[in-house]
């Protein structure tokens, strides 16, 4: 068992889907052109940003969708070489790119559409340099990436970017074993949902309703 069980939950209510926490993930993390760890979808629509129902009557709720770092992850049971992994300390899922063969299993166990990228070339940048945490992995060709948690962060004892960065405050963080954390109290007093629950997989990440 982990030593934490860090997880998120993020306030429908509060959230303005402004895309600020993509990409503030995007630039801590260093990801590649093309490539987006955390995207901010609306409910029931088919498009970026558009409404749902027919005017007058039309309606916009948004969710934030990036690896849910489960308690019983799929993927972990189907990597053949052990790449993709749950952190004894963190309870996060992490990918380790050097043992990632690229066979992509953990993309096609996860029921989680598009939460893990596969990088077919050597990862693109429009700017020049490296940017985000010095400390974050080189990101590889013919590898799986997704959202780490921010593992460079924890070991720090900081939180992970995205929160720090949401403008509404709609993002919190916190161990789930840890009665005062932020992120237990929330879920003893807010009503929430997570995504699929009937997977079995126990995400990690608590939607605020």
């Amino acid at each position: 068992m982990a030593e934490h069980r860090y997880a998120f939950a993020v306030d429908t209510v509060r959230c303005v889907g402004c895309h600020t926490c993509t990409v503030a993930c995007k630039q801590e993390n260093n990801v590649p052109d093309g490539v987006l760890w955390n995207r901010v979808v609306t409910e029931g629509a088919n498009s970026l940003d558009a409404s749902v129902g027919e005017y007058p009557n039309v309606t916009k709720s948004y969710l934030t969708v990036a690896c849910q770092h489960c308690e019983n992850p799929a993927c972990t049971k189907v990597c053949p070489v052990g790449a993709t992994y749950k952190d004894p300390e963190t309870g996060a899922v992490c990918q380790d790119y050097d043992k990632c063969i690229g066979c992509r299993m953990c993309v096609a166990a996860c029921p989680y559409t598009g939460v893990r990228s596969f990088n077919w070339d050597e990862p693109a940048y429009s700017i020049p340099h490296a940017v985000g945490d010095t400390s974050v992995a080189t990101h590889l060709k013919h590898t799986v990436e997704k959202c780490t948690m921010c593992s460079h962060r924890l070991k720090d004892g900081k939180r992970p970017f995205c929160v720090d960065a949401c403008p509404t405050y709609a993002r919190f963080w916190g161990d789930l074993d840890d009665p005062e954390s932020e992120v237990s109290k929330l879920l003893a007093t807010r009503e929430y949902k997570q995504l699929l629950p009937e997977e079995g997989t126990k995400p990690s990440v608590y939607y605020l309703v």
